[in-house]
Order: structure tokens, then C-alpha cells, then sequence
């Protein structure tokens, strides 16, 4: 990830993921149909879920250069960039817990269901994959979880086991590193989306993950402030602390409505009817005129990337009004300060004047 970045320019906008959207119909069905469409509604980027063979083919990506040119080539004829790829649910599989395994062998190719070590042998491979994907398309980041060994044991009671939480992460940073060198030696920042679910959930976890990974340097996090909110957490001040690392950017907004009956955790309830729920953009409770300076004020210039997960709205029309919200956000960084016009030079006669001396 690049250093200084007080000194970069205006961030990359407004991008689209893609997965949300995806689908079997035109024009969501194939990449050159959903990179026009996205195109059509203001998006200069699009966000691509490598998992969707319908528009794109990791294993041919990182095996082939040309492949790579040619997908670029089709999103350059559509209007758009590609942002970053996303191996979300490949990185989920790198570290799963035994009480998800059913639930989430649904990521993965049918010959590798039942059989855990199948599965996470396959996902660090995509993971591998996926790197070299990201080099040949050019790309300086893309997107992931990190998967979880510690989750179900979030809230201390009983007891947790004395090292149960330090195993977890080693465990963890014994996984990622390996992968995280092969971004190294691709020249690309993975970025980890901070996620209740993954054991990497907040500030404090991404610390003790990063220190299991050895503070690797392609060790970044995936910015999402939506998952901030529904924690109560200070999602402006993460800026502040984390900002060095923080490779990429999914916009997305949440609103949380603590009532007499539930709270943070929502109460088992469906996403229409919890107290924390995802909205389109601008319907929720996220401060993205905050976020959004609060990144420009430390130079962040890579891609702001509308992720959409709203309970109410349709997904045509929050994808028609993700690409102007964010447009309207993006903040064109000043180079010059706006007192310049009354500066009188430098003059250290005037100075020591000033000053008495």
C-alpha cells in the first residue's frame, strides 16, 4: 500500500460490486452485459466476484496474460475499470469452524463437500489464484474475509479455555501468511473486509491478526463503515488509527434502532425486523460526508465501490442511485490551501519581528 498518502490524489469513484447483482438473466448474466449496464448508470468500475464463472474464470486469470487483456479489453469497451477482485468466499474457506462447515461447503465445488481439508486446500488455492489474477489485470488490491476458528466462542460464557483466542489467531496467521507472500510477490494489497463472522471483526482483532501474520505489509483492510455502525463503533476514528492500511472501500450504509426487545445482536430476527439492518445508500445512518473527508483528508486514492445489501429497496433502484450518491461524496482534493492569496512569503527578518526577538 502506498506511503504518505497525504500527498495522493482524489479517490477513484464510483465503482460497483458486482455480486450482489449477478444473475442468470441479461444483463446481469455475462460480464460484458453487466459492465454496460453498470456503465449506463454512472459507474466507472466495476467489483468482480471471482467465484461467478458466468463472468469471470479465475484459474483461466491467473494462467493466462491475454485472457486477463481481454477481460479488460471487454470493460474498457463497456466504460468501466475493474476495481478489484473480490475472493470473499474463498477467503471464508480458508479457516472455517466445524459448527459452519454444512453451511459453507455451499462455497465450494460439490468434490470438495464433506471433506474440510478438501475445502480449505481448495480456497488457499483460489487464494493463490487470485493473486496472480490480480497481477496480470494490473490491479494494486483486491478483496477478501478472512474466515473464523474463534467465533462461536464471541461472548465469554462459559469461560473460554485460557489460550483459546491466541491459538485461533496463530492458527490464523500460520494460514494467511503464506498466501499474503504470494500478494507480495505480486505486487497487490489484500484487503480484508472487517465482518461479524470472521474472526477479524473490528480494530482489535485486525490488530491481533496482523501480529499473527507478522505485520505482513499486503496485510490491509477492506473498509466497509456499514458493519462499523451495527457494532456501535466509531467508524470516523477507525479512519484515524487504521487509515495506513486501509487498501479499499465498499460503500454501504446501515441504520441500527435499539428497541425494548432487541439490540446488536437483533434477536434471531429476519433483516427486514432487526434492531441492525443494511440499507441502500443515503436511506441509512452512515456519516458518509464524515467518512468520505475523513479519507480524502489522508489522501486515500484508490476506488470508493458501492456494495448493495439493502432489506427494502430494489436492488435497480439502489444501484441507480449508488453511482450519483457517491459521485456527490467524492471530494477533489485541493492543491493549494485556500489562504494562499494572502501569504506574504517567506521572510525571517518579518519572523523574528513577530515574534519580539
Amino acid at each position: 500500500m502506498q506511503k504518505g498518502m497525504a500527498m495522493a490524489n482524489t479517490m477513484k469513484g464510483p465503482g460497483i460490486f458486482l455480486a450482489q447483482f449477478a444473475g442468470d438473466a441479461a444483463p446481469y448474466n455475462s460480464l460484458a452485459s453487466i459492465a454496460k449496464w453498470a456503465a449506463d448508470l454512472g459507474f466507472k468500475g466495476v467489483q468482480i466476484p471471482t467465484w461467478d464463472s458466468r463472468l469471470f474464470d479465475l484459474a483461466k486469470a491467473a494462467g493466462s496474460k491475454t485472457y486477463c487483456d481481454e477481460v479488460k479489453g471487454i470493460c474498457d469497451d463497456a466504460g468501466v475499470e475493474i476495481t478489484e477482485l473480490s475472493t470473499h468466499l474463498q477467503g471464508q474457506l480458508v479457516a472455517v469452524h466445524p459448527a459452519y462447515d454444512a453451511q459453507f461447503d455451499g462455497f465450494a465445488p460439490p468434490q470438495v463437500h464433506n471433506n474440510p481439508k478438501a475445502r480449505q486446500a481448495w480456497a488457499v488455492e483460489q487464494m493463490m489464484l487470485g493473486a496472480k489474477a490480480s497481477q496480470h489485470l494490473g490491479l494494486q488490491a483486491s478483496v477478501s474475509f478472512t474466515g473464523s476458528l474463534a467465533f462461536p466462542y464471541i461472548y465469554p460464557f462459559p469461560q473460554r479455555p485460557t489460550g483459546l483466542i491466541e491459538e485461533a489467531f496463530a492458527e490464523l496467521g500460520r494460514r494467511w501468511t503464506p498466501i499474503l507472500d504470494a500478494y507480495e510477490d505480486a505486487g497487490v494489497d489484500l484487503g480484508y473486509e472487517i465482518h461479524p463472522g470472521e474472526d477479524v471483526f473490528d480494530g482489535a482483532t485486525f490488530e491481533m491478526f496482523l501480529e499473527a501474520c507478522g505485520n505482513h505489509r499486503r496485510c490491509t483492510i477492506n473498509y466497509d463503515p456499514s458493519h462499523f455502525l451495527l457494532q456501535q463503533m466509531d467508524y470516523l476514528a477507525f479512519i484515524d488509527i487504521y487509515h495506513e492500511r486501509i487498501s479499499a472501500f465498499h460503500v454501504k450504509d446501515a441504520e441500527f434502532n435499539p428497541t425494548g426487545r432487541q439490540g446488536v445482536y437483533s434477536g434471531y430476527q429476519s433483516w427486514m425486523n432487526r434492531a441492525g439492518r443494511f440499507r441502500s445508500l443515503g436511506d441509512g445512518q452512515v456519516d458518509f460526508v464524515g467518512i468520505f473527508s475523513k479519507l480524502a483528508q489522508y489522501g486515500y486514492d484508490r476506488w470508493a465501490v458501492m456494495e448493495w445489501e439493502c432489506c427494502l429497496k430494489h436492488p435497480e433502484d439502489g444501484a441507480a442511485e449508488g453511482a450519483p450518491f457517491i459521485a456527490n461524496h467524492i471530494i477533489r482534493r485541493t492543491e493549494k490551501a485556500f489562504d494562499d492569496f494572502a501569504s506574504g512569503g517567506a521572510d525571517p527578518v518579518l519572523l523574528k519581528r513577530l515574534m519580539g526577538l
